[in-house]
């Protein structure tokens, strides 16, 4: 005979409900003293793209030539992390310029630009092949309608944030946007971040930086970051500031020029 299916009580009910206004993992439900086995495959699966997302290399090629379609040139440079295994074992390797690209740089001609943006792989390559494109693309065309003068694109390797102050510092760019791929979660191993700071030098702290966080599909999607990046920008350059000086206050007060580009 068979058994009639079982109706979910109240307290699940709830916990589906909740479940689904959140990736985070709860209401996992239990199967006598244990996790049921298909939450059990969604936490390894989960696991396994995040490691994905730290070890997979970059596709430098593929980015290069997404820059180049905007119109952008692209500038090919590496940190002094020379191997994905240094990198994540010596993160201050990450923050400084190899010799050759620290050459690269000071060989530049037409230094003094508005803003240098930096790509870089960071700690999530799939962030960055996801998300970094249609965010530089809304950022160009602010630049461009606000009059500000952009270095090229540098296309970073092995970076940390802060490898963002040296570059900005060697092209003696007022403003440095670094476009970084932030360290993955369980539910989040797309996650993009952009940090803004004005005047970038060797020495800064985090202090001296804002960030924009959470740029991906599923969080702040490329218009909505775009927005946010482009009030800071205009902010910081009214200011002259950036970091713990500067408030994000994009969502309480709005700019109509920044709006308009923006197409909101």
């Amino acid at each position: 005979m068979s058994t009639p299916d079982r109706r979910p009580g109240p307290a699940e009910t709830l916990w589906a409900k909740l479940a689904d206004l959140t990736p985070a993992r709860i209401g996992l439900g239990r199967t006598g003293a244990s996790q049921p086995t298909r939450e059990v495959l969604r936490f390894q699966l989960a696991h396994a793209a995040a490691r994905d997302a730290i070890h997979v290399p970059l596709d430098l090629a593929s980015l290069e030539e997404q820059v180049a379609a905007l119109g952008c040139e692209a500038l090919p440079l590496r940190s002094d992390a020379t191997e994905r295994s240094v990198y994540l074992r010596r993160p201050d390797l990450g923050r400084r310029l190899s010799p050759e690209s620290a050459a690269l740089l000071d060989a530049q001609e037409g230094k003094g630009c508005d803003i240098v943006i930096v790509v870089a792989d960071g700690l999530s390559s799939r962030a960055v092949a996801a998300n970094a494109v249609p965010l530089l693309a809304h950022l160009k065309a602010y630049a461009a309608h606000f009059g500000l003068s952009l270095a090229p694109v540098v296309v970073a390797q092995g970076a940390r944030v802060a490898l963002g102050d040296e570059i900005g510092q060697r092209l003696g760019a007022k403003l440095c946007i670094m476009l970084i791929g932030e360290r993955p979660g369980l539910s989040a191993p797309d996650s993009l971040g952009a940090y803004i700071t004005f005047a970038p030098r060797v020495g800064a702290s985090d202090a001296d930086r804002n960030c924009v966080s959470n740029i991906r599909s599923g969080g702040l999607d490329a218009v909505a970051a775009g927005y946010k990046i482009a009030w800071l920008v205009r902010q910081a350059f009214a200011l002259r500031l950036s970091g713990t000086r500067l408030k994000d206050e994009s969502d309480r007060e709005a700019d109509p020029e920044v709006l308009r580009v923006g197409g909101f």
